[in-house]
């Protein structure tokens, strides 16, 4: 059935309304109240974790420490510019730690710190949960695209 303005009213998840939405928002009441403006340090993490590229250089040295040059190749897409932005801003936030070895030419091994390490147990949940509905999801956008 469809409402004023042709939203769905039933959208077969019934299981979200059934959710505690005040048990799963606790902790940002304060930012909720300063009508999402402001400091905000999920705001922050977003900033730095929500492109494609951060996540998949956390999830790889996750795995492993490595080198620029072994980044680069594994992560396929990503320019060396890039590479090299998205690092240092890691590195800016604690979050990888860059070593660099006294030979000729110089090598540099990227790691996660032990923040990096904290933040990996969450990427990885979210990555499971997306590999363990990426068919759902395509099923949701395929019956969406039908009906616009």
């Amino acid at each position: 059935m469809n409402a004023k303005g042709g939203t769905n009213s039933f959208d077969g998840h019934p299981q979200v309304t059934n959710t505690n939405i005040a048990e799963l928002n606790q902790g940002i009441d304060a930012w909720v109240e300063n009508d999402f403006s402001g400091a905000c340090p999920v705001r922050d993490l977003l900033d730095r974790i929500g492109d494609k590229w951060s996540v998949l250089i956390i999830l790889r040295l996750g795995q492993q420490d490595e080198r620029f040059r072994a980044l680069l190749r594994a992560i396929e897409g990503i320019s060396q510019r890039m590479l090299t932005v998205t690092l240092r801003g890691l590195e800016r936030d604690g979050l990888v730690h860059r070593e660099v070895f006294d030979t000729r030419p110089p090598s540099v091994v990227y790691s996660l710190t032990p923040l990096g390490v904290s933040l990996l147990g969450h990427i990885s949940s979210l990555t499971d949960w997306a590999l363990e509905n990426a068919t759902t999801v395509e099923l949701a956008k395929s019956r969406y695209d039908a009906n616009t």
